[in-house]
């Protein structure tokens, strides 16, 4: 112990220009958490995509479908801060792995649980909701848990573009759930798609649990390295200043910009295989499934690159942060405009690209604004900030499938989620800013 110390001796003890993991546990990392947002989106899009097939075997109306699908964001509004909370207090890894192995067996279990709930009759949406709000608060936990794991154990300037680069993997689970759900789909039935998926995510927990955090229990730190020093550094507080935060509009200007973000992507997400099934029914279902998301990584990593460059040019991470944001706004108002005026499907599948890809530019802007707000508290103020956003969520998918239900009008749905844009681009435009609140 004279030469070597415990690595938890030292965690909050780092000066911020140097990261607690080695180059390789960074790869590790990496490659575990972006594979983890995989499996998490994968199963939280099977759902949707499946969503049509499974309305016709139980006979469910839209307002019956869009309530089992908002649900989900019932329960993600529910643990978002407490996943926060406890990350920053015990451990993102330990949070993100007990969260994973819940989802993962409720979405293998959930052909059981539909085929169940129908012998309820008036009761079956109700038991179906209750178990979609807790898949829901399950996986409402990983992405403060990711934020705080990142920020705990990478420097400053690494923050930002490894979280933004994680968030990708939200597109390789889409993309997942539409290229191999579609197949298994078409040649097995909805429940062996519940099947594969669910299995896939546990056998990622198991991976998570005994491989990336099994490198950390007998971690040692080699104090006589350069990289390594200790400096003398008050180790962050306990209790998150929530006041100070709530007082700043820089704060609410984040929060309210993801919001109305996330109304567009979570409507678009629940709902876009609704929509080319009943606009589109010729149309194959793997390809209005995958092109849409093939969007999302190459318009993340873009915009990651476009960050580093203009920041390496001496530009205010505060108007960065802007400008990125702008992007993802103009482009996803534009394609709005334009997919509620046509009928032709080439043209409403390059507008939906354009959307989903515009997401990957909020994931380098207002996603991770909470590490440059709070970097002392940055799992506890995303956990809230994404609780906010889930709110337009659960809200915003329900309110159009009631909308489909009375009007059966898509384009009255995709003026809502634009005109909601325009008012978090507003915002943040005016009240935004990178500066650290504490």
């Amino acid at each position: 112990m004279d030469e070597k110390l415990k690595y938890s001796l030292l965690r909050g003890e780092l000066v911020d220009t140097q990261s607690i993991w080695t180059r390789h546990e960074k790869r590790v990392w990496f490659i575990t958490l972006l594979t983890g947002t995989c499996m998490l989106y994968s199963t939280r899009t099977t759902m949707p995509l499946l969503m049509p097939a499974v309305a016709a075997a139980q006979k469910w109306s839209k307002t019956d479908s869009g309530t089992v699908l908002s649900s989900f964001f019932w329960g993600y509004t529910l643990t978002q801060v407490l996943g926060g909370y406890f990350s920053d207090k015990f451990g993102g890894q330990r949070v993100i792995l007990l969260a994973a192995l819940g989802w993962s067996i409720i979405t293998f279990l959930m052909p059981t649980i539909i085929w169940s709930a129908a012998s309820f009759k008036s009761y079956a949406i109700p038991l179906i909701v209750t178990i979609r709000i807790l898949n829901g608060a399950l996986q409402g936990v990983h992405f403060p848990s990711m934020i705080s794991l990142t920020s705990q154990n990478l420097c400053q300037n690494e923050r930002s573009s490894f979280f933004g680069l994680l968030t990708s993997g939200s597109a390789m689970g889409t993309l997942l759930t539409g290229i191999m759900g579609s197949f298994v789909l078409d040649y097995f039935g909805w429940s062996y798609v519940f099947r594969v998926i669910g299995l896939m995510g546990f056998a990622w927990a198991l991976v998570l649990r005994y491989y990336a955090m099994a490198g950390e229990r007998n971690r040692i730190i080699n104090i006589s390295a350069p990289a390594r020093l200790c400096a003398n550094k008050t180790p962050a507080e306990t209790a998150v200043p929530w006041l100070r935060y709530f007082s700043r509009l820089s704060f609410w200007a984040c929060v309210l910009t993801h919001a109305c973000e996330m109304n567009c992507f979570f409507v678009l997400l629940s709902w876009l295989p609704t929509y080319f099934h009943d606009g589109f029914p010729h149309a194959k279902g793997w390809v209005v499934n995958m092109i849409p998301w093939l969007a999302l990584p190459p318009c993340t990593f873009f915009a990651k690159y476009l960050t580093t460059h203009l920041i390496a040019r001496d530009w205010s991470t505060t108007t960065v942060r802007k400008l990125i944001q702008s992007c993802c706004f103009a482009a996803q108002n534009v394609a709005l405009f334009v997919m509620s005026r046509t009928t032709d499907f080439h043209t409403a599948l390059i507008c939906m690209t354009i959307i989903i890809g515009g997401t990957g530019f909020h994931n380098n802007a207002v996603t991770v604004n909470p590490q440059d707000l709070a970097p002392l508290h940055s799992g506890s103020v995303f956990g809230l900030m994404n609780t906010v956003g889930a709110i337009p969520g659960f809200l915003g998918v329900y309110l159009a499938g009631h909308i489909l239900e009375l009007t059966q009008s898509w384009p009255m749905v995709f003026s809502a989620a634009a005109g909601i844009n325009l008012v978090g681009w507003i915002i943040f435009l005016v009240f935004g800013s990178a500066e650290a609140i504490v």
